[in-house]
């Protein structure tokens, strides 16, 4: 008889396959649906390399750092997450046949208007980091901040240069 060929060898795999399959399904739903989310650079909110290095925090001023980034990612999700949707709607309104420029403009003005208060929420999240710092590390967070959105703003140029060609 036929080793490979056998029931009990065909039977056994295609059981260890089904289960193999269902494993995968639920660990890419588990992690789909998982709340949070680790920041891409493998840190969750104030544990920012660029933070903890650079400002030579003590541990309290660590635990502030993260505690108010906690507190400001949280607060201004909603408001990402409702541009997000604008944003989805200007592209399926714009890709219309006929599009509807009055209601173009309204939600372009909501996406400004949301971005408007998402700076302001930006600025009261700086001003609550800064006191928590040493004059010295006021100095050192001015710095960071500086860097990271000049690289925010390299990064979407190259992008969008890369688009272009």
């Amino acid at each position: 008889m036929n080793f490979l060929a056998s029931k009990r060898l065909v039977t056994t795999a295609l059981v260890l396959l089904a289960v193999f399959n269902v494993t995968l399904l639920g660990l890419l739903f588990w992690q789909n649906t998982c709340r949070v989310r680790p920041t891409p650079g493998g840190h969750q909110f104030g544990a920012h390399p660029a933070f903890m290095e650079s400002l030579s925090l003590t541990p309290s001023q660590a635990v502030s750092f993260r505690q108010l980034r906690r507190q400001h990612f949280l607060k201004v999700r909603p408001e990402m997450e409702s541009i997000a949707l604008l944003k989805q709607q200007l592209v399926e309104e714009s890709l219309k046949e006929n599009p509807d420029k009055a209601k173009l403009e309204i939600i372009a003005s909501g996406i400004g208007s949301r971005h408007i208060a998402l700076e302001r929420e930006i600025a009261v999240h700086f001003h609550e980091l800064a006191k928590v710092c040493t004059p010295a590390q006021r100095e050192s967070l001015k710095q960071v901040l500086n860097q990271l959105t000049a690289q925010k703003h390299a990064m979407r140029m190259e992008r969008w240069m890369e688009q272009r060609q």
